[in-house]
């Protein structure tokens, strides 16, 4: 089965990102955290984004309670490599080759990482 393409705004992407990193949590606990995180937003901005996110069947959320708990319903590697191919598609036409070229010439890389490219080279070149 193909892989759906999922279109979310950066905002968004911040709300997602709390849900990953805190697990299921409310309105409230997902505003604390990105007010940690230095982004200021009123408790009914969240809520908002958690409803398009859920409408997009980003999140789902759990009403038995007194609080809604939001929970996510995709994984963050299937976000990534949905925006990866979305940015690839944007600006080099499709093709993967001249954008790993470009990270490989600006980024910075730990021992390992570079020992897991060399590696992937390798398989690559068999």
């Amino acid at each position: 089965m193909a892989e759906r393409e999922y279109e979310i705004g950066t905002a968004e992407l911040e709300v997602l990102t709390v849900l990953w990193d805190l697990g299921p949590a409310t309105v409230r606990q997902v505003m604390s955290r990105l007010h940690d995180r230095g982004r200021r937003v009123a408790y009914t901005t969240v809520l908002t984004f958690l409803t398009r996110l859920e409408q997009k069947g980003f999140v789902r959320s759990d009403k038995s309670g007194l609080a809604y708990v939001y929970r996510t319903s995709v994984s963050q590697a299937r976000v990534r490599r949905s925006r990866l191919r979305e940015l690839v598609n944007q600006l080099y036409d499709g093709a993967a080759g001249p954008l790993v070229l470009q990270l490989v010439r600006s980024g910075r890389f730990t021992q390992e990482e570079i020992e897991e490219l060399r590696k992937l080279m390798e398989r690559l070149d068999s």
